[in-house]
């Protein structure tokens, strides 16, 4: 299934729905699915599948300071930097499973576990990432209350794009041409953004225990890169792990949910739908692993507790329930999503959006499904 062909669906757009018997029904339609995933097994825990992940990733971790300590002063160390991108990417993924009660069945010991994994050893801010994302996952794409479609560098809705004036206007218009060169700069927001947060007055639990595993980790990486592989190599060595990072990070999250349907501030949508009509899958050889999972971004929103492993297994049942309750369910390749997303981000940047179109209709045109 593809966002330009989904077999068996007829596009509808979110409807506002009135409190009372019609959010009943259609809170009905979730739990249904839910009794029927229970059923199977498919949201209980699967710690030896996530030791194992453990274990593949602290052996990578330490490959990876194995060759910065051995190739020494060389340029191939910049190979290193990608390396390690990939690596804390990865390990970034099993962070969000953990931070989402996937890997374990106490909620303090995935909360510490990512608290401490992602502080010390990806350079993420725990507190304000949780803050962000819990936001996300209540109300994906929904305008005024996702923070991941929140104008910034970009901007991700019409009004948001129209409301810029002068040379801010002018980049906006631009901004389909540099979403990636963007992305490439998201590790370092990460970054910064983490920092802040601890030294701000943004409410974080454990400020101090996060601001010292930041410290370790955004002090003493480049300290030690730089001590290692002296001020020059290092310095652009610190720079390509950054970017790479970010170019990795941003490239398997944008995907997701941009240039989905967006939902107005005052609309109201049943759960069910609220996820689904917002996210999209990606499809290819070898996607769960590189995107640690997240390409069954439907899924994830359906059943955010669920095991990332369990994904693939539950995607067949999500698929057939849409079917039956007339559910748009949009999947494409990465290749294809980054195109809709390039293209969205144009459209909206331009002001070339018909200003009469419904805007949940108007961004799902965009994703390539077609109205009728």
């Amino acid at each position: 299934m593809t966002a330009t062909a989904p077999v068996g669906f007829r596009t509808t757009s979110p409807r506002k729905t009135a409190v009372g018997r019609g959010q009943s029904s259609h809170a009905s339609d979730y739990t249904a699915l839910t009794k029927e995933v229970k059923a199977l097994g498919l949201l209980e825990r699967r710690p030896g599948w996530y030791a194992a992940r453990c274990a593949v990733l602290v052996v990578a971790l330490g490959i990876g300071f194995a060759l910065l300590v051995a190739l020494g002063q060389t340029w191939w160390q910049l190979l290193t930097a990608v390396y390690f991108s990939i690596v804390l990417t990865q390990i970034a993924f099993l962070t969000h499973d953990a931070a989402h009660r996937q890997m374990f069945e106490s909620g303090k010991r995935g909360e510490w576990f990512s608290r401490i994994v992602a502080n010390m050893v990806v350079g993420l801010g725990y507190g304000w990432w949780m803050n962000k994302h819990s936001r996300h996952h209540a109300n994906p794409n929904k305008i005024g209350k996702d923070g991941d479609i929140a104008p910034g560098a970009i901007a991700f809705v019409k009004e948001d794009a129209e409301a810029r004036t002068g040379i801010k206007r002018w980049l906006t218009a631009k901004q389909g041409y540099y979403f990636f060169p963007i992305l490439m700069l998201s590790g370092l927001d990460l970054h910064v953004m983490s920092a802040k947060a601890v030294l701000g007055a943004e409410p974080v639990k454990h400020r101090a225990v996060e601001a010292t595993l930041l410290a370790i980790r955004l002090i003493g990486f480049p300290v030690l890169v730089i001590s290692l592989l002296g001020p020059v190599i290092g310095s652009v060595f610190l720079v390509v792990q950054v970017f790479a990072f970010g170019l990795y990070m941003g490239g398997s999250f944008a995907p997701n949910h941009k240039g989905m349907a967006l939902i107005p501030a005052d609309q109201n949508i049943d759960y069910l739908r609220r996820q689904v009509l917002t996210s999209r899958n990606i499809s290819g050889f070898g996607m769960p692993t590189i995107m640690g999972g997240l390409n069954y971004q439907i899924e994830h929103h359906l059943f955010p507790n669920m095991p990332s492993v369990n994904l693939k297994k539950v995607r067949p049942i999500v698929i057939e329930h849409c079917r039956r309750l007339d559910i748009p369910y949009v999947e494409t390749s990465l290749v294809q999503s980054y195109a809709i997303v390039v293209r969205y981000l144009h459209k909206v940047g331009i002001g070339a959006a018909d200003p009469f179109d419904c805007p949940p209709a108007a961004a799902m045109r965009a994703t390539g499904v077609s109205l009728r």
